[in-house]
């Protein structure tokens, strides 16, 4: 695999230059501040391969939409336009087959953690226990029990063909002994990059539906499926499933928009609608900015979509290339990609063969310009998790060093 060029019309090759252009990924490497472990040594530079966001400039279509925008020089107060909810309804039909979705099941949300707070003010009280499978997104950890409430993990285990899976007795356990109602879901699952089939949502979705659960269900790596996988939306598996699931989407990850913030609910339930909008709009900070909006009818144009079919070959095959170098290190494991653009490693018994600790391994990386993410705060006594969305010549390079420096037997 390694080696092999892939043919697109979109740039997907150019190693872009991001110091000084408010890029966290490059701009916090070497600060003091806790953000990032540190400088390479002389003669390396970083590789950005923590913070998940991509290395590659965004669709044409979505810069082009903003810069028309740009061209009315105002920016006053304003409302998502008929071609914003178009946009959405359009999408969500095209890329996930979903039918009777309507602008009035659609709000805006000032990212998905923001949505996500917002649920759980209105469907939670302070102090309650909220279920969340683990390994857990970190940004769920800091959201929820930033804002006061307690996490009750429900661990995924991976099976004998080392596909992560879920423990529905584990959840319908916990959810029963500490009487909680409200579930988080992570779809396609974030660090894993498991795709849930649509049996595997239909069981969950039983269980929360047999403990009254208001399920919260995060789906803004939705558009990043790899190979022949397919993203099954949590609402669409039943009739149930539809009414107690507020969906969070986004164009951010996707199209790495991050940085312009736009996110949106889809919510059938008009009884769950209700609440989620009267708790964002209490807290007076949940409003579109509008070059947003224009990005995001960028992102989801037919131009939009083009650039993204070609990046999901794009990240397919630096996946691939990254599981093939790590699947055969022994002392590593990790599960076959299947959707996000990011790999999350067990390094526990190649620690433990060489006498290294965690601290150690990640140093050695980092030393050698692969900044890749200490991955224990998402779970595991030995993890790390690596962002494969950048050129396939930089991949090669991260993991040479890596071959050259860290994983040398």
């Amino acid at each position: 695999m390694r080696g092999e060029r892939l043919i697109t019309t979109f740039d997907f090759t150019t190693v872009p230059e991001r110091h000084g252009h408010d890029a966290l990924a490059v701009d916090a490497i070497g600060r003091r501040d806790g953000m990032a472990p540190g400088a390479p040594m002389p003669g390396f530079d970083a590789i950005p391969m923590w913070v998940a966001d991509m290395n590659f400039a965004t669709a044409p279509s979505i810069t082009r939409a903003i810069a028309r925008r740009l061209e009315h020089p105002m920016f006053g107060y304003f409302e998502p336009t008929d071609q914003y909810f178009d946009a959405i309804i359009d999408w969500q039909a095209r890329r996930n087959d979903v039918k009777g979705l309507r602008p009035e099941h659609i709000g805006y949300e000032n990212g998905v953690l923001g949505g996500l707070v917002s649920a759980l003010r209105a469907f939670a009280a302070p102090g309650e226990s909220i279920l969340v499978h683990s390994p857990t997104y970190i940004g769920f950890t800091h959201a929820i029990e930033g804002t006061g409430y307690r996490i009750e993990h429900s661990p995924l285990k991976r099976d004998a063909d080392g596909v992560w899976r879920m423990d529905y007795e584990d959840m319908d356990r916990r959810l029963k002994a500490g009487n909680i109602h409200v579930a988080v879901f992570c779809s396609p699952h974030n660090p894993t990059g498991r795709v849930w089939e649509r049996e595997e949502i239909e069981r969950a979705m039983e269980v929360y539906r047999a403990n009254e659960c208001v399920v919260i269900s995060d789906e803004i790596w939705s558009d990043l499926i790899l190979d022949a996988h397919h993203h099954i939306p949590t609402q669409s598996v039943s009739e149930d499933a539809r009414n107690r699931t507020i969906a969070l989407y986004a164009p951010s990850k996707t199209f790495n928009l991050a940085g312009l913030i736009g996110s949106y609910h889809i919510v059938y339930d008009r009884y769950l609608r209700d609440r989620l909008e009267s708790s964002g709009a209490r807290t007076g900070y949940n409003h579109m900015n509008v070059l947003s909006m224009h990005a995001l009818i960028g992102a989801y144009s037919e131009d939009g979509e083009a650039w993204l079919d070609e990046l999901l070959k794009v990240l397919s095959h630096n996946l691939r290339t990254g599981f093939e170098y790590f699947d055969a290190i022994k002392g590593v494991e990790l599960a076959r990609p299947q959707g996000t653009y990011m790999l999350f490693l067990d390094c526990s018994g190649w620690c433990r063969t060489h006498g290294l600790t965690m601290d150690e391994l990640l140093r050695q990386g980092w030393d050698v310009g692969v900044a890749w993410q200490d991955g224990r705060p998402f779970g595991g006594s030995h993890t790390v998790r690596m962002n494969f969305a950048l050129p396939l010549t930089r991949v090669e390079e991260a993991l040479k060093r890596l071959d050259e420096h860290v994983f040398v037997s």
